[in-house]
């Protein structure tokens, strides 16, 4: 009998059973402190709190590879559903209603975007509201309280957002109205200091967590540079030009785009990610990075990238041989190494 019970428990039926007798919300869970401090804090509410993870193609990964959202929402006992946005994302990074940021950064767009996303999700498991870790005022394009408004307002979620860092800073919402949350148990923290953040985490026993910075690459100057070059040169962006687009140097010459390994992280990644037309480019039997030649392989082209390859290897100054070709670098020709005024006006 004991064990029968014990194996109901253990299935996802008898959980959504007992998760379903209590208010259910849906938090966008990144995994980060924010979003971690504002899935506990509903949880103390009584909240069954359900995760939601959007992955872009421009959000930093894990060093070690780990899906860090996943590790913070078992920590938590919370359900982590992970969405990719794919292309559809892509679209609103070219052309965003309301703008980019410093970078390439859609912000506005990027959050009415999730947060449709989410309610799709609350929707379909019958949550009454959004959660979100914002804080007022830590970004400085989505999270000012006039942004935020036409945020709600875009996304046709007015009031059914709860944001529990920076509730008492702003209207109420409906979750107050009707009693599902307590105002008083909300913070008003404001700002892009994560001290009291960092306190409140001691507070509620998260003694674990993604430190600040990393997170959307499209608010980097140089990872910009690259999506709007790739975006400018081409109409059908694919996943893989965007993985690209994280790892080596890259040049532009003409139509062509060559890319050059920075380590051998980066060759090992180049040569998975390359393309079956594209040309790799290498330095035989000395250090050199692997080179991806992309576009029409005109004899300029192919110099250029060779020149590339010769001047980021290993090899003494001066001229050198250079093997290339489409599936392995068998052919082989003889260059001098790009020189840095060349590579300035290149590089992307």
């Amino acid at each position: 009998m004991g064990d029968s019970v014990s194996q109901i428990r253990d299935t996802e039926e008898y959980w959504m059973i007992q998760m379903s007798e209590k208010i259910k919300a849906v938090c966008l869970f990144s995994g980060g402190l924010d979003s971690v401090i504002a899935a506990r804090l509903m949880q103390s509410e009584g909240i069954s709190v359900f995760g939601l993870k959007i992955d872009t193609p421009f959000y930093e990964r894990s060093a070690e590879g780990k899906n860090r959202a996943a590790v913070a929402a078992e920590k938590l006992g919370i359900p982590l559903k992970t969405l990719d946005a794919g292309t559809e994302y892509l679209r609103i990074v070219r052309n965003p209603a309301y703008g980019h940021g410093s970078g390439m950064n859609p912000c506005i767009d990027c959050r009415i975007y999730m947060l449709k996303k989410a309610w799709k999700y609350a929707e379909h498991i019958g949550a009454k509201f959004i959660i979100t870790g914002e804080v007022v005022g830590q970004r400085p394009m989505s999270q000012r309280t006039h942004a935020m408004k036409l945020i709600e307002k875009k996304a046709r979620l007015c009031g059914r957002i709860v944001r529990p860092l920076s509730g008492k800073n702003l209207l109420k919402t409906e979750a107050e109205k009707k009693g599902w949350i307590a105002r008083e148990k909300l913070h008003g923290v404001c700002g892009r200091s994560r001290k009291v953040q960092m306190q409140l985490a001691e507070k509620l026993g998260i003694s674990e967590y993604q430190p600040p910075g990393g997170g959307c690459l499209l608010t980097c100057a140089e990872f910009a540079r690259k999506v709007r070059d790739l975006l400018r040169h081409k109409k059908r962006v694919s996943a893989r030009d965007l993985e690209m687009l994280k790892v080596a140097r890259h040049f532009r010459f003409g139509k062509n785009k060559i890319i050059v390994g920075a380590n051998e992280i980066g060759n090992r990644v180049l040569l998975k990610l390359k393309n079956k037309t594209g040309y790799i480019f290498e330095v035989p039997e000395i250090g050199s990075p692997v080179t991806v030649l992309t576009g029409k392989k005109t004899k300029d082209a192919i110099k250029m990238a060779a020149r590339l390859t010769l001047r980021y290897s290993d090899a003494p100054p001066g001229k050198g041989i250079v093997r290339y070709g489409k599936k392995r670098a068998v052919k082989a020709i003889c260059v001098r190494p790009a020189k840095q005024k060349e590579i300035e006006k290149l590089r992307v």
